[in-house]
């Protein structure tokens, strides 16, 4: 009997050891469970993409400014190269943060965020930076907030660098474009600057460029180094001859919405504007480097650049100074295209 009884609290005596290690094994567990998920995306594939070490950077501040209590998951062009999809998934809740251009927005009721599409706005990075760090940038932010009644909110400025001109031929002059197909964004205030130079402006996708410049289905394009170079389109029959006309100091949009960032606590809103610093201060720190990197590259793989100062500028700017002006006007801007043409 004593032999039983004392086999019976032996067993007790484990099942309350196992139950108290199970009990803190859970305890554990839950406790080291994320108790947020930020799903964010953009539409470059490559890793080596400015966007892409932005992206990064965002996950790992924001995991560690949470201890662990925020899982970000990045989407590195997995959930399509079209803007417009990421834009479609971030109203759908489908993902919490994107990186995209402002153009789509003029199609929602914000015709004032075109502004940021004007060519020829900005005349080096600083004066970017200066501008959208400062009093303009935040009263762009202020205008798509309002305008979108807050279903679309900016974290940050991001750039991708300046967009230059490639084609099958160089460009000197607005006059060495007559007639010629030239693929860039859909913004009327670039199609109408490209038009003024007697081109002819062409829709085509990201992703579908290259084979696009390749079978001549455009005469040419536009966009910044590390971006045309990532996709080789130097290396195609009509992307070998580079004009560097720097007509666009780029603006992207770092953006959320308003339903994800009402969803945050105080501290998790104070964790992601951090983290959103963060990840935009290595964005426009890689896009600077990598500018020269990639032009470098693009010139060994043999491509022929008609540097800056050979370029025509003033005949370039000549066009977009009236398109600049008559946007201003036509949406009450004339007070924030002095601001940024005063910022220094």
């Amino acid at each position: 009997m004593k032999k039983m009884l004392a086999a019976l609290l032996c067993a007790a005596l484990i099942l309350m050891a196992c139950s108290k290690k199970t009990e803190s094994g859970s305890a554990t567990a839950t406790k080291a469970a994320p108790a947020l998920t930020i799903t964010m995306a953009h539409n470059q594939t490559s890793l080596e993409n400015p966007y892409a070490f932005g992206a990064i950077t965002f996950k790992q501040v924001m995991e560690q400014l949470s201890g662990g209590t925020v899982n970000v998951v990045v989407h590195h062009g997995t959930l399509g190269e079209n803007e417009n999809e990421l834009v479609e998934k971030l109203d759908m809740g489908a993902v919490d943060i994107i990186v995209c251009s402002p153009g789509f927005m003029t199609a929602i009721g914000v015709p004032e965020v075109d502004m940021l599409s004007l060519l020829y706005l900005f005349n080096s990075f600083d004066h970017w930076e200066a501008a959208m760090d400062g009093a303009f940038g935040n009263a762009m932010k202020d205008i798509i907030a309002t305008k979108t009644n807050n279903r679309f909110l900016v974290l940050g400025y991001w750039t991708a660098a300046v967009r230059d001109y490639y084609g099958k031929k160089p460009v000197v002059t607005p006059a060495d474009l007559q007639g010629m197909t030239l693929r860039t964004q859909t913004a009327p205030v670039v199609q109408d600057f490209w038009k003024a130079c007697g081109a002819i402006p062409t829709s085509v996708a990201w992703g579908e460029l290259y084979q696009a410049l390749q079978q001549g289905v455009v005469d040419s394009a536009e966009n910044d180094y590390t971006n045309f170079m990532l996709k080789d389109h130097h290396k195609t029959a009509n992307g070998k001859y580079i004009s560097e006309t720097h007509h666009d100091f780029t603006t992207r949009l770092f953006l959320t919405s308003g339903t994800f960032w009402n969803k945050l606590s105080d501290q998790q809103r104070a964790w992601v504007t951090e983290a959103s610093k963060a990840a935009t201060d290595e964005d426009r720190v890689v896009t600077y480097r990598m500018a020269d990197e990639s032009k470098a590259k693009v010139i060994a793989d043999g491509a022929m650049v008609t540097e800056f100062v050979n370029v025509d500028i003033p005949a370039f700017q000549a066009i977009a100074l009236p398109i600049q002006n008559k946007f201003a006007a036509t949406n009450k801007m004339e007070n924030l295209l002095e601001m940024v043409r005063t910022t220094r």
